[in-house]
């Protein structure tokens, strides 16, 4: 035997293994399997779910800036938004031409028929003070009551040891709230 034949099947195992890695066994349910998977993917991040990216402070310490967050779409399809929810919030129509669409991520504090206010740093319901575990800072914010619609939701961010004039927050139709933040 000639050493370019003992090298040979050497050759054709490193060859048939890679081919393996590479398509399995079996090509063809291996090719299923990826289009079945691309599918499903293609699926869950165009109609389920939605990456999200933070920009800024206003969710600080819960959401930090720069992180990515996945939006569940489907979420208030049976219930309706909750008070303590963080939510995606579309400002702007999306698909209308050059015309940017801006998400904000912003906690539920006020329900639909309430009137909500600042009073020394303390959200408040009709006249009464919100307990909210996840405010970590130091707030001294004070503002007019804000009567809410039947289909409108006050946000606001978790940080509000901000500046009250760098935050945005307010009333949010409910046509706006695009789903609730998975993670």
């Amino acid at each position: 035997m000639t050493d370019r034949q003992a090298a040979q099947p050497n050759k054709r195992s490193i060859g048939s293994w890679l081919r393996i890695a590479a398509v399995g066994r079996n090509p063809r349910t291996t090719f299923i399997r990826a289009a079945v998977l691309a599918a499903v993917c293609l699926v869950s991040f165009k109609y389920i779910l939605l990456p999200i990216r933070v920009t800024g402070i206003s969710m600080m310490p819960a959401y930090r800036d720069h992180s990515v967050n996945l939006i569940n779409r489907l979420a208030y399809i049976r219930r309706d938004p909750q008070r303590g929810d963080v939510v995606g919030i579309r400002l702007t129509p999306g698909g209308t031409g050059s015309t940017p669409s801006v998400m904000y991520l912003k906690r539920i504090v006020g329900l639909p028929g309430e009137t909500i206010s600042f009073s020394g740093g303390r959200v408040m319901i009709n006249g009464e003070p919100l307990e909210e575990p996840y405010e970590k800072g130091a707030c001294d914010w004070n503002c007019a009551p804000v009567s809410l619609g039947p289909a409108e939701y006050f946000v606001v961010g978790d940080n509000r040891s901000m500046s009250q004039l760098d935050h945005v927050f307010g009333k949010a139709e409910r046509s706006r709230i695009v789903g609730r933040v998975v993670l």
